[in-house]
């Protein structure tokens, strides 16, 4: 492994100037060391793969996309964690991108201790990697105690769909997707959507089904 250099920063990328400046301020006071990029193409010019932290990234942007730019790092080799933010109509992408390896995404708009928790939590598993045998063996024995109703929901949650798209997939109405989805966060103790998809890919369901 190559050396690193510098303090953990949290790379932010969007192509919107009040956005960008808010989560620098943010970031800032809550004690990380940040740096603000206004493009994909700006990051890449300026980033040094030998630095360590994670990429807060916009993941609707002119000219370079988050997922764009997420594909160059990887063809890069660079194993830059990667936290997308993502707008409500984007969730399918957002979970795409957590296939190709994004480890968290953060729906518009959130509010500022969520961001920073998320952050933290995102900092730390990269910090402990150990970990991640053990929880992978906790998420399925979670999963273990979910009815099949509650797995095929999970299942098409995970993947993007919404709780209407669900609701017409499985011949069901959207009150009663909703009614399951709330069960299986608790069941799964999953505290975002993002939680449940990465639950449901460490869980090998989206690809094999449980």
């Amino acid at each position: 492994m190559p050396e690193t250099i510098g303090e953990p920063t949290v790379f932010v990328v969007d192509d919107e100037e009040l956005m960008r400046n808010a989560l620098r301020r943010l970031l800032r006071n809550a004690g990380f060391d940040v740096e603000a990029h206004a493009s994909g193409a700006e990051f890449l010019k300026a980033f040094d793969p030998r630095r360590t932290g994670c990429l807060l990234l916009d993941i609707a942007m002119p000219e370079m996309s988050g997922l764009e730019l997420q594909a160059t790092l990887a063809q890069r080799g660079i194993g830059l964690p990667i936290v997308f933010l993502t707008g409500s109509s984007q969730i399918s992408t957002a979970v795409a991108a957590m296939k190709a390896g994004a480890l968290d995404f953060i729906e518009k708009p959130f509010a500022n201790d969520l961001l920073v928790a998320r952050i933290r939590h995102v900092l730390q598993l990269r910090a402990d990697r150990g970990r991640a045998h053990a929880d992978s063996r906790a998420i399925r024995q979670r999963a273990a105690r979910l009815t099949p109703r509650e797995r095929e929901v999970m299942q098409l949650v995970a993947a993007g769909n919404t709780s209407k798209m669900t609701g017409r997939l499985l011949g069901t109405s959207h009150r009663t997707v909703e009614i399951h989805r709330a069960r299986i966060m608790e069941k799964m103790q999953a505290a975002s959507l993002a939680d449940l998809v990465r639950m449901a890919m460490a869980a090998e369901w989206n690809e094999r089904g449980p």
